[in-house]
């Protein structure tokens, strides 16, 4: 009979609680009595546990709760080494446990490099509406004995204050925090029995979340982390009903895709979310347009290009005032989009002209966003000559970099200076060149 090899998850998981075997039985014991189960676990049973023998199925599921009632966090069946219950898989674990992993890896600096070192898919199995709407694992008590709204808004402010610090400092700080909320606190809550209006509106910020976290891994360049991230609010999103953040984050997905270059896969989600939004206003209709015609023009379907961004035009003009725009889709982003479908369309001039017109009606707090965009403006302007223009803007770009924690920026200062190489016997040139080699560090562009 062969020896089973010592659990390695459960065993970094005892360790951590700083457990004798007997606590550990006691605890499990316990909660089996809580459960109504009978149970008499004595130190060799744990033994037995750490040396890799399954404990029985029923009984995995108390350890999992003593565990995560010990350190104050879920447990999920992989992190313990535990085969996943019926109707799972580890490789493919319900929507909590899923992104309970999924955030654990994400947190760990010695995991992040693996986790990140997987390729966007083309070909990525994005959940259709009906597929996801309403369905979901039923809940698992935890250790929170009651959920209500309180605790809903306290996710959905607490996801404010993460957009807010991606906004002005970029995602390469805030998404480690975001992922720490979602398994530390966010999880505890889905697995907490509820009213069903509350549990929903918990689905429904969670969602939120999870599109935001997978968000600022596209701003790290981590573009396989933000597709696993991005699965996770649809699947939330459906559970809980909420067509704003399903069509919201497939059009993230379809942004995602068109900034690397893969047109159709951008053009296919970007029908997708306008599709599943039959009922959205006008600026929900704008800010899926809008991204229908950049996607378009990505793959030279000029006639529809221009008619999605008419029609994302037009949407604009009925939305409500300008006074309500902040924090949605508003007049800055459709002059982005204005700009990529110009340039992709081969209107250079007419893109850097929109281009120019977003920066000028940004709202100021939206920092790594200026970056970016007034960066892509220099480039633009380089590409037609403008070698003044674009030394101007490039230092206006250096004003803000180093309050700005982001590899797309990153990338964005690696393109300038290789850039300005050909253009240093030009005085304006080689003085930002300088510029910015003492003002960008060297880390950034390894």
């Amino acid at each position: 009979m062969t020896t089973p090899e010592p659990a390695v998850g459960l065993n970094r998981l005892f360790h951590e609680t700083r457990w004798t075997h007997r606590q550990f039985a006691q605890a499990v014991n316990k909660a089996g009595t809580e459960q109504g189960m009978h149970l008499k676990y004595r130190q060799p049973s744990v033994h037995q546990w750490r040396m890799g023998h399954l404990p029985k199925r029923q009984v995995q599921p108390l350890i999992l709760d003593v565990l995560a009632r010990k350190l104050g966090r879920p447990i999920t069946y992989s992190e313990a080494g535990f085969p996943a219950p019926a109707g799972q898989s580890n490789s493919h674990p319900g929507t909590v446990d899923g992104l309970i992993d999924l955030g654990r890896a994400d947190m760990d600096p010695s995991r992040r490099s693996v986790l990140g070192a997987g390729l966007f898919s083309v070909a990525l199995t994005i959940p259709n509406w009906p597929d996801v709407v309403g369905r979901m694992e039923a809940a698992q008590v935890g250790t929170v004995q009651a959920m209500g709204m309180t605790d809903v808004n306290t996710v959905i402010a607490m996801t404010e204050r993460i957009s807010e610090l991606d906004d002005q400092f970029g995602g390469r700080h805030a998404r480690p925090m975001a992922a720490a909320f979602l398994i530390n606190t966010v999880a505890v809550y889905l697995k907490t029995e509820a009213p069903e209006p509350v549990r929903k509106a918990m689905m429904s910020a969670a969602s939120d979340l999870c599109y935001l976290t997978g968000y600022m891994a596209v701003d790290e360049g981590l573009h396989n982390v933000a597709q696993q991230y991005y699965v996770k609010a649809l699947e939330l999103a459906g559970a809980a009903e909420d067509h704003l953040t399903y069509c919201t984050t497939l059009r993230g997905m379809s942004v995602q895709a068109v900034n690397l270059g893969h047109g159709q896969a951008a053009m296919r989600l970007a029908d997708a979310a306008a599709a599943a939004s039959p009922q959205a206003g006008p600026r929900m209709r704008a800010f899926l347009a809008g991204q229908q015609a950049h996607s378009a023009a990505k793959v030279g379907h000029r006639t529809e290009a221009l008619a999605r961004l008419r029609e994302a035009e037009v949407a604009m003009d009925q939305a409500e005032s300008q006074e309500k725009t902040f924090g949605s889709y508003d007049p800055a982003a459709l002059s982005y989009h204005t700009s990529e479908v110009r340039y992709e369309l081969g209107d250079l001039t007419g893109s850097i002209a929109a281009m120019q017109q977003a920066g000028k009606l940004r709202h100021t707090v939206y920092r790594r966003t200026r970056v970016h965009h007034q960066a892509l403006l220099a480039e633009r302007q380089l590409q037609v000559g403008h070698l003044e223009a674009a030394c101007a803007t490039w230092r206006n770009v250096l004003d803000d970099y180093p309050l700005v924690h982001s590899a797309r920026a990153d990338e964005r200062m690696h393109t300038m200076l290789t850039s300005l190489r050909p253009h240093l016997k030009n005085n304006t040139a080689r003085a930002l060149y300088e510029h910015a080699r003492t003002t960008i560090p060297h880390t950034a562009l390894a």
